[in-house]
Formats: C-alpha cells, sequence, structure tokens
C-alpha cells in the first residue's frame, strides 16, 4: 500500500529511543522528511545517522529538545518553521511518567507528569494547528499507554494523565475533523522497550523475584505469547498518521497482543 507520506513534513519527539524511534525509522521507509526530537544531542545524532543508513533517506534531521519546557518547545517549532515551513504529521511522544501508588508521590511528582505528559501535547498540537488548517491536512498521534483502557497498579500518574490524553484526542478529532485533520490516541502493550525493561525490574524488585520470572508471568497473558517488537508499534501509527488513514479519527487504539481483558 502507498501510503503517500513521500511528501509530507513528519516530526517525531522523543525519538532518539524506543517506540519514537521505531516510528521515525518507519517514516523515513516511507520516504518523508522526518524530524527527531529528545533531551540527548548525542544519542539522537546517532539516532538520525542510523535511520538515514537503514534507509537510504537523506531527509532525516533533528533538533534537541524538553518536552516538558516551553521554551525548548518553542525553540523546536521556531526550528520546523523556519527550515522546513511546518508540519504535517506530528507524532507526540514522551517518556513515561515516574512509577508509584498515590502515597508514593509529592506534588512535584504530579506537575511534572502533568508538564512532561499531557501539557507538552497540548503545547506541541497547538503549534502545528494552524500550518494543518492553511493546508486543509493533518494528522497527529498521541502515543500514550495501556493504562488509557485498563489502570496500571503502581502506575498511577500513567493512569490519571494518559487518560486525560484521551479526552484531548476526542475534542481535538471533533472539533477539527472539518479542517481534514485526524487526531487519534495509539498505546502499547509489553513492547519490547527501555521503559518496559525497566518497570519489568521494579516489579521484580517490589516481589522479591527474578525479572525472567516477572516477563514469563506476563507473557502468560498475551494471547501472542511474547512481547510486541517496536516496529510492529511503529506501522500500526504510520498507517494512522498517513493520507492512506481518511477516515479513522478520535479513536484510543492499544497495540497490545491481546492482553488487555477490558472492552
Amino acid at each position: 500500500m502507498d501510503l503517500h507520506l513521500t511528501d509530507k513534513i513528519v516530526l517525531v519527539t522523543a525519538s532518539s529511543k524506543g517506540l519514537g524511534k521505531a516510528t521515525a525509522l518507519e517514516f523515513a521507509k516511507e520516504g518523508a522528511t522526518v524530524l527527531l526530537s529528545s533531551r540527548t544531542e548525542e544519542t539522537l545524532a546517532l539516532t538520525v545517522e542510523e535511520i538515514k543508513d537503514l534507509t537510504n533517506n537523506p531527509n532525516v534531521h533533528y533538533k534537541t529538545c524538553d518536552m516538558s519546557s516551553a521554551q525548548e518547545l518553542n525553540a523546536l517549532f521556531k526550528w520546523v518553521i523556519e527550515e522546513f515551513g511546518g508540519v504535517d504529521v506530528l507524532i507526540n511522544n514522551t517518556g513515561g511518567p515516574t512509577a508509584g501508588g498515590f502515597k508514593d508521590l509529592a506534588d512535584e511528582d504530579w506537575m511534572t507528569a502533568f508538564e512532561k505528559n499531557l501539557l507538552s501535547y497540548i503545547r506541541t498540537t497547538r503549534s502545528v494547528l494552524p500550518y494543518m488548517q492553511a493546508n486543509d491536512f493533518g494528522r497527529i498521534i498521541n502515543i500514550s499507554s495501556s493504562s488509557t483502557k485498563e489502570v496500571i497498579d503502581g502506575l498511577i500518574l500513567s493512569n490519571t494523565f494518559r487518560s486525560g490524553m484521551v479526552g484531548l484526542t476526542k475534542s481535538l478529532a471533533r472539533e477539527y475533523g472539518k479542517h481534514n485533520i485526524l487526531v487519534n490516541t495509539i498505546g502499547p502493550g509489553r513492547i519490547a522497550t527501555d521503559r518496559v525493561a525497566e518497570l519489568d525490574q521494579l516489579t521484580a524488585d517490589r516481589q522479591g523475584i527474578s525479572i525472567e520470572d516477572v516477563i514469563k508471568t506476563n507473557k502468560n497473558l498475551i494471547p501472542i505469547g511474547r512481547y510486541g517488537e517496536p516496529e510492529e508499534f511503529a506501522k500500526a501509527v504510520v498507517f494512522l498518521a498517513s493520507p492512506a488513514n481518511t477516515y479513522m479519527t478520535g479513536q484510543s487504539l492499544i497495540i497490545d497482543g491481546g492482553m488487555l481483558k477490558a472492552l
């Protein structure tokens, strides 16, 4: 299937590794101009060169940005406008918030999670909408978590702010659909990333068991019987964010191998 991405400018945030990196790679394979951002320039520069080598796509660029900083987000979009004129496809992504239950977290933790995992998406979306409206085209994907469908014990910050992301997505889809701007949320289940490995280790430490036992238990909960690969998640993102998707908007989807029991 031709996804019609060769003339599109795609921004993928928090994309030096994990799901963001896999998503940027898939867009580059489709011939899009791909812009990456993350906090660490060294890792980001290496990722961009790796993607160029793997895809033979020279139109892959980067700028450092801390998603929790309004100043750095402003600088990112100033660069995007000056160098590329705007963004056709926005992939909102950030690292997960601090793990913990309600009594483990202070006001500072809540504010940090809000700025990083919800307000940052609001700010980036605000920056791209004028360009998308002017062109009568736009695709926005908000990468979230399976906690939007089924809460995860010990991740109350994710349960709270990822759910807010779903409300934002639905509202934007209804408000901007008339401009051919489609907005969806996609959440990962157990995808083999550093974040999942970190959470598995926290579970192992809390329960006093080996991480191998944690992984075995989790795999038994997944009908497919394994963790997903980042590229499997990324392929779904790329389709929904492409012009090939013409009618799916306002949805909250989970890529989890059938793990969740929630309807």
